[in-house]
């Protein structure tokens, strides 16, 4: 089955902020956030293990164990396990230098892309969310080292355990659907470019934005469309850097990005829109998109989603930042500017 028929929806809902991601958020908040999702009529809701040590999926078991499990559909990712071990405060071992969920569970978290972790993951993953399946699995962050060496044996490690593994869950009908889940657009195409593992699509965190897209769309999404996949785009706001937050690729934003930013935003004040209808429909004007999900950890935040998907936005403004050299020239706009 197609990713887009799986999803069968093109607004999603990403967990990372619930896992105390770059702040620590109030449990009520958290469940509230997710109740304001669903009462907004999104059902497709991603998470992972690794946003807060699995606090991220505690939080969305919970508020969602009431829910129709026939009308929504969960993402999660393998890769990543949770240990019942405890870490020592200021001595995390998350694979993420930055502490970006230093404010998660201190529960130690491993690497781990082996068949047998794969189906533990997925085990442990379904206590959490209090669910007896997920619609699709994500592999976690493989691309962390990708300019490494230690990157290859990582994703050979990958290709005979994980990849098999979620091919054979998939082929049983276990699971519906499965990919990568990263931040390099290179390793899902390398991932297309071999023949034994057989995935459905992938999710792209930061890649196909309108602050960083160029490297995708020429080599990843040709591949994508022509082989009928889909691509979810996670963090279509790059770490909230085009929205006027202080970082990008989770880290504080360069000059470079911060004056990106500006020139794009002076375009949009001009035309009257919103810099988050020009992020996320300018992902979703890609035929290789199934979908986009924005993270947030406010109720009020789903409302501004909504509104920004729905926005009117006027061809002029897209054909301005594609003569001020904002987007490629190659890139679908929407409405097929």
């Amino acid at each position: 089955m197609a990713l887009k028929d799986i999803l069968n929806t093109r607004l999603g809902f990403g967990a990372a902020p619930l896992g105390n991601m770059f702040r620590a958020i109030h449990e009520d908040e958290a469940l509230a956030t997710i109740e304001a999702a669903w009462n907004d009529g999104i059902r497709y809701f991603d998470n992972a293990p690794f946003y807060g040590a699995g606090l991220a999926e505690i939080r969305m078991g919970e508020a969602l164990k009431g829910k129709p499990r026939d009308e929504y559909v969960i993402s999660t990712k393998v890769g990543r396990i949770v240990l019942d071990e405890v870490e020592e405060q200021g001595r995390r071992s998350t694979g993420d230098t930055r502490e970006v969920f230093a404010n998660g569970r201190p529960n130690k978290v491993v690497n781990d892309y082996s068949a047998d972790a794969t189906l533990r993951s997925i085990e442990d993953s379904l206590k959490r969310l209090q669910t007896d399946h997920v619609e699709m699995v994500w592999v976690h962050d493989l691309a962390q080292d990708f300019y490494k060496d230690e990157w290859i044996g990582r994703f050979e490690e990958a290709r005979t355990g994980t990849f098999r593994a979620l091919d054979r869950l998939r082929d049983e009908g276990v699971i519906g659907a499965w990919g990568l889940g990263v931040n390099r657009a290179e390793a899902v195409e390398l991932l297309l470019d071999l023949e034994e593992p057989r995935p459905d699509g992938s999710l792209l965190a930061g890649r196909y934005t309108l602050l960083d897209h160029d490297k995708a769309l020429e080599r990843l999404m040709p591949k994508v469309v022509e082989r009928g996949l889909g691509i979810v785009v996670g963090g279509p706001y790059s770490s909230g850097a085009l929205v006027g937050g202080p970082n990008f690729e989770y880290a504080p934003a360069t000059p470079a990005i911060l004056d990106k930013v500006a020139r794009i935003q002076a375009i949009a004040a001009r035309h009257g829109v919103s810099m988050k209808a020009a992020g996320l429909q300018f992902s979703l004007a890609h035929p290789g998109v199934a979908a986009i999900i924005p993270g947030a950890s406010r109720p009020e935040r789903i409302a501004e989603d909504r509104a920004a998907f729905e926005e009117e936005v006027p061809a002029k403004f897209w054909r301005d930042l594609r003569d001020a050299g904002l987007v490629n020239h190659s890139a679908p706009l929407p409405g097929g500017v």
